[in-house]
């Protein structure tokens, strides 16, 4: 256990600071009680597991980097692969597979994809990973020859969403993007009260929250049902991701586990009872920025460093007087030399 954590901040010079001149906040407890602190339920692979899931990942391999007749059915796959959480296994693969896709548009090779939904699913998957794509050339074609869309669009609800969702990739000046925008949320707010699961449900969740606002697990989490209700998934992708996100999920219950063990191995609790218990929160935080398997040591450090920032952060916003966080910055300032040591030595 590590030693315990002094919270006697240095003396002001009038003397010690009595409680009731500082200004204690009542923070709520934390949310989650102990609900982490149990171990997690075991979801380790064996053999055959492991070999289904390593099959299964070959499959969806082979399936990115395929032949197809069309290029709007390869968009599909990697948008898929994308909102269900596993592109990170396949990022070369996708990468080259757009390089193609970009080739083609640019050449006007292109011999489908002039639809709505597939133009707008390809803007936006070339918009996100870098490639230089122009919008005004994109959705002009869906306009009449007064400027306005076209109100054939109006019933392509599907393709409405991918407009809608391709916005979020709009660059200073594009005022086409802005006329989208707004076209499809009025119109997608009519169409929400009309359809039926799981269009509803992926509208619904745009509206809310697009996919560039929101966070890599929870559109993988909620794209698994969704994926799954269309009926018209690709098998092998829906079995991998599933089986991945399962395999992610037990990791991260894993990793929570210590993290709250380490907290209380801190007694913060004790030591610091001023302080909001946040630490789940503060790993779910570092969740959004790093979630694959690769970034768990990222993910730890990252989380610790957030906790014990918290515990400043309360320090100052909340408990201490005003002289003796000014001792306290002194202190911080007069170690600073140090860490250019400690770093060049570790």
């Amino acid at each position: 256990m590590s030693s315990p954590i002094s919270t006697n901040l240095v003396p002001s010079q009038h003397g010690n600071t009595s409680k009731e001149n500082r200004h204690l906040s009542n923070f709520k407890a934390s949310f989650w009680g102990d609900v982490f602190l149990s171990s997690p339920s075991q979801m380790e692979m064996d053999a055959g597991t492991q070999h289904e899931y390593e099959e299964l990942k070959q499959e969806v391999r082979r399936i990115l980097v395929a032949n197809m007749d069309k290029s709007s059915q390869k968009l599909h796959i990697i948008d898929a692969v994308q909102r269900l959480g596993v592109a990170y296994h396949f990022e070369k693969e996708i990468e080259e597979a757009l390089q193609i896709i970009y080739h083609h548009h640019c050449n006007h090779i292109e011999i489908d994809g002039d639809d709505l939904y597939t133009t707008a699913v390809r803007f936006r998957l070339l918009r996100e990973h870098g490639f230089d794509v122009h919008c005004a050339a994109t959705f002009n074609k869906f306009k009449d020859e007064n400027g306005n869309f076209k109100e054939s669009l109006i019933g392509d609800v599907k393709g409405m969403l991918e407009l809608y969702e391709a916005t979020d990739f709009q660059l200073h000046g594009e005022n086409i993007l802005e006329e989208v925008l707004s076209f499809t949320t009025f119109h997608l707010k009519l169409a929400e009260t009309t359809v039926d699961y799981p269009l509803y449900t992926q509208i619904a969740n745009a509206l809310k929250r697009p996919l560039r606002k929101s966070l890599p697990r929870l559109i993988a989490r909620s794209y698994i049902s969704i994926y799954e209700g269309y009926g018209t998934q690709d098998e092998n992708l829906m079995k991998f991701a599933k089986l991945d996100f399962k395999i992610l999920q037990h990791l991260h219950k894993k990793e929570i586990n210590k993290i709250i063990r380490w907290w209380k191995d801190l007694d913060v609790a004790i030591n610091f009872p001023f302080i909001r218990d946040r630490f789940v929160e503060c790993y779910f935080w570092k969740l959004g920025v790093y979630f694959e398997s690769h970034y768990a040591i990222v993910r730890n450090f990252a989380t610790k460093v957030i906790c014990l920032i918290s515990i400043l952060d309360d320090i100052y916003d909340v408990y201490g007087p005003f002289e003796e966080l000014k001792s306290l910055q002194k202190q911080f300032k007069g170690h600073i030399k140090h860490i250019s040591t400690f770093t060049s030595n570790h």
